[in-house]
Parts: structure tokens; sequence; C-alpha cells
């Protein structure tokens, strides 16, 4: 539908009061009308619009949800010719067609209606998103677009199933029924697709002329369609009442959660709304327990790092903190820890925002700030519950970080997580936020910084071939340079990856505290004093660990650095 408004109704809304200046000023360059725009965001209410309106121009209101088109109508005015200018034929006396219009004072749209029906046209008024709205009821193009869409992807997904309420519903099912049948059916298959590829992440996006969907494989983000714009806020609806959230609620952020049923499996998913320009966007992340490597040694650690983990984890009591950006495998790797000690004589309690993996055999807390269960409040009360090892999600703050250092002092094995670029800045940034360093030296037992980076296809990779300066720039030791055989990816693909790589694994740096570097925390010492005492005493950086996993053809060179910061 082409945005379109005579010049004449601006002046009259802006006389009347109705809506100001600005506003429609902002609401204009888009491919809605700026009616269109100003009644999605509030600035003008559909009843005072069409009154308003209707008061001036004489044109009858007229309520598109009561009615009908009938037949002859819309058989008078070709479907491109509606949806091009954004009428609605209603009903088709005679020689006079009822249509209709958002704007009552566009008479060369009038006139222009008459040469294509061929027949005189009495309008009545009406506001653009009810147009749009009886349109796709009238033409069902919404439910065509998206039945090609489906053609596109495969067919529906029969296999998917949503539980709301924890009563499962057959989205294939409840998509051959009801008016947001195409909604129903859209939405099954994004998650579809988005399950197939294995994705951690789905964006619905609001564009100009279509809705961006697209799906985060091995960290990259690649888009999967582009349906109609029409179609978004249904979209939306469905994806928030999946999740229990507030469908009229269009100004404000939401989250919630849902779960479906998948290849015989329950995968809970994470959905975010919030308002941006054009509408509403979704992101889903998609947390498949299914897809969770809970074994140490399957996470393509390092050795040393593996021996590192191992020995903290079995220790009576300290803190162990793995660190990195959001999305680097953190939760994963002490998720892998907690299975590890996980033992029936054991009582391992967690402390999260959300639980991301339920797991058995352990006591899993969700924080909920909203009811006044914070991590700090919830770590007190995990403390009387006589616990072995505490799994605190995030230590966002001083009062976490105090009860979680007094914890691991007293006999407990503490488990978290803090977003540190390395290992070393771990240790200052608790000392920033408050925390004695003499306490930060006695409570701490390893460190981990970790990065998650994507492994070559092994059926497409090629070899690469570099001088030796540039690869001694990079970090590579002399000695190695003769034996050293580095790989990249076809960046085409094959049938097996995408872009030249399938799945990620680790990159983790480990330090494990020992005196010199506990003797320098006390002392105060700066970062990269203490980041070289710990190369010095074994520590492998995180590129030097992914130059290592290069050089084993694991990953490309690019990759890793790409994906860590030069020592």
């Amino acid at each position: 539908m082409v945005g379109r408004v005579s010049g004449r109704i601006r002046r009259v809304l802006v006389d009347a009061g109705v809506v100001a200046e600005a506003d429609w000023s902002s609401a204009k360059g888009g491919d809605a009308s700026p009616l269109e725009v100003l009644v999605e965001r509030g600035r003008i209410q559909e009843a005072v619009l069409l009154e308003a309106l209707g008061r001036i121009s004489s044109v009858p209101p007229i309520d598109l949800s009561r009615v009908a088109p009938d037949k002859a109508a819309l058989e008078a005015l070709p479907q491109e010719s509606c949806l091009e200018y954004g009428v609605l034929p209603i009903s088709k006396n005679g020689d006079v067609l009822t249509v209709a219009i958002g704007d009552p004072f566009d008479v060369l749209l009038l006139d222009e209606l008459k040469r294509r029906c061929k027949c005189q046209v009495r309008h009545v008024l009406s506001h653009p998103l009810a147009i749009k709205a009886a349109l796709e009821r009238a033409f069902q193009t919404g439910a065509k677009q998206v039945e090609s869409l489906l053609g596109e992807v495969g067919g529906a997904a029969d296999g998917v199933e949503v539980k709301v309420d924890d009563q499962p519903d057959d989205i294939a099912t409840a998509a051959a029924s009801g008016d947001d049948a195409p909604a129903v059916k859209l939405v099954n298959v994004i998650l579809q697709a988005a399950l197939k590829g294995r994705a951690s992440d789905i964006h619905v996006e609001p564009g100009d002329k279509c809705v961006r969907v697209r799906i985060r494989i091995d960290g990259s983000m690649r888009q999967i369609m582009a349906p109609p714009r029409s179609i978004l806020s249904a979209v939306i609806s469905r994806l928030k009442i999946m999740a229990q959230l507030d469908i009229a609620e269009r100004f404000q952020p939401q989250d919630g959660k849902f779960q479906v049923r998948w290849e015989g499996r329950n995968i809970d998913l994470r959905l975010s709304i919030l308002p941006v320009v054009g509408g509403e966007k979704a992101v889903m992340r998609i947390l498949d327990g299914g897809n969770l490597a809970l074994k140490l040694e399957t996470m393509g650690y390092e050795q040393r790092s593996l021996e590192h983990i191992r020995a903290t984890i079995n220790a009576p009591y300290g803190m162990m903190l793995v660190t990195g950006p959001t999305g680097s495998g953190k939760s994963t790797t002490l998720y892998s820890c907690l299975q590890e000690v996980a033992t029936p004589d054991i009582n391992v309690t967690t402390v999260e925002d959300p639980v991301e993996y339920r797991m058995d055999g352990i006591n899993q807390v969700p924080v909920n700030p909203k009811r006044g269960l914070t991590f700090a409040g919830a770590l007190r009360s995990i403390l009387r519950q006589d616990p072995d090892v505490i799994l605190v999600g995030e230590i966002r703050d001083k009062e976490t970080a105090d009860i979680a250092v007094k914890a691991a002092l007293t006999g407990h094995l503490v488990l978290s997580t803090l977003h540190t670029n390395d290992a070393a800045s771990t240790i200052t940034r608790l000392v920033d936020m408050g925390i004695d360093p003499f306490m930060v030296s006695s409570s701490l037992l390893m460190i981990g910084a970790q990065r998650l980076a994507r492994k070559l296809c092994e059926g497409c990779r090629k070899p690469l071939v570099l001088p030796e300066k540039e690869l001694l720039r990079v970090g590579y030791l002399p000695e190695e340079l003769s034996t050293l055989e580095l790989w990249q990816p076809d960046e085409k693909g094959c049938g097996r990856c995408t872009g030249g790589y399938k799945g990620r694994f680790a990159i983790l740096e480990t330090l494990l505290l020992d005196e010199a570097v506990r003797r320098m925390i006390v002392e105060g010492a700066n970062v990269h004093d203490i980041k070289k005492q710990a190369i010095k005493g074994g520590m492998l950086s995180l590129r030097r660990v992914g130059l290592l996993n290069a050089a084993r053809a694991r990953t490309s060179l690019a990759e890793v650095l790409n994906t860590t910061l030069d020592d």
C-alpha cells in the first residue's frame, strides 16, 4: 500500500489541533502514510481522527470491522489497485461503487478510481490501518504470501509443538484454523528453520517494505526470509501470546519465555520484544539442552586448561570465575563443571537470571528482581541451605561479589561469571568493585577467559600460505614455522557447512593462581604485570590458544585474529 495523503489533510488536522506539526513532519518519508504512522505511534486516536475528518469533510465514517465487502464490489476494482491506493470497495449498486478511503480530500484519487472502475464512486471514511486490515481479510494477501514462503522452506513445520500454560499445542493444527493462520504458520516456519539450522538466536525486525528474519548460526547472522511488512503485527502478537505477554502493549519493552517440542525434546526460548522505528522487534534466544555439551573433555579445551579446571572444581572450597562477552559459552562451561561435580553426596545450588538449562540433581533458583529476589538476596538464602557447591549466574555488583567471596572463604566452592576481557583484568575488576585485595587473593582459585571460535569445515577448507614475517607478527614462534600448516575457509561453502565453517569450539585461557600472583594482588600490581607473571608461570593466553588451534587446522587464522586480542 502506498502512503498517499493529500496536502490538505495535514492542514486540516494541524489547524484542528488533532496533531502537532512536528509530529506530522516526523511521520513522513516512509512507505506508510503519515496517518498510519501517527496512529501506530499513538499520536492520534482512531476515533478522534475519524470524528475530525468526518466533521470537516462531511464524509460519513464507517467501521470496517463490521462490514464484509460484497463480491461485485471487489470485482469492480482490481486487487492491485486497491493495494496500490489503499482503498477498499465495499458495495456496488448499479453504477455506483462505495469505496472506503483514508483521505476524503484527495480528489485526484477519486478521479483515478472512477477511471479504473468505469462507474460512479461514492466514498466513505476510514483510517489507513483499518483499511489495510480489511484488505487482508478480503484478499487473503498475507495467507497467499505465507503459503509461498512455506513452499520455499519446505512446507509446514509439522514436527513442532508449542507449550503454553504447560499444555502442548500443535502449531501445525493451529495454523490451519483461525484468522491469524498466516502468522501462526510463519512463526512455525521460522522456528523450524532456526532449529534445523542449529541457530542460537532468531531476529524478527521491521523494515520499510518487508520483515527481515535472521538467525545466528555459529556466531554469524544470516537472513532466511523477508515476508511482507503487513504481517509484522500479527507475527509479533503470535509471539507475545506464546510467551504470555501483553499483546496490547506496543510502546514498552517486554520479556518472556515459552517452550517448544522438537524431535522428541523440549526446547526453551527466551523472547525479548523491543519497540523500534517502524514497529516492534522480536529476538528469541534458543536454549537447547539437547545440544549442550556437558562433558568437559568435549569442549575442546587445551589439555593444560582442562587440568586447571579439574583441579579447581575438585577443591573443597574457593572460587572459580569464567569471564567473557555475552554469547561466549560461559554458562556452558559452568554447567559442564556442575555436571562433573554433581554427585548424590554433594549439595549443588545455583542462582541464575534466568535459569537457562534445567539439570537433574541440582537446585536452581531463578532471580526475580520484580519480586525482590536479587542475586545477593538469593545467595544469602542459599548459604542457609547447607550447600557444598554454589553457582552464581553473574557477579554484577559489590554486594553479590562480597557474599560470593565470603562464601568461598567459609568452606564453599563458588562458580560464577564476570564480564571482563581477559583473566588478569578480572582481578582488578573485583578490586575496583570494592573487594579487599587480600580477600580476592585468598578466595580465588582460577580464572578462565573464554571465547567461541568457528570450526573449519573439513570438507572444503583450503591451504593458506603467508610470509614468515606475517606469521611472526601475529604471534607464532620462529621454531614453529618449519612445520606450520594453516588453512582457510572456502567462502562458497559446501553442502555440509555455512561459508566454510561448521560448528564452534571454546578458546579458553586459564589463570591458576599461584603464590607469586597472589602476592602481586595483595601488593596492588597492575593488570599487565599480573598477566606477564601468569604467562611466565605457564598460562596460555587467548591469542596463543587460538594460534595453536589454527596450527591444528581446527580454525582459521582470520577467525583467531577476529576473536582474540593481541597479547
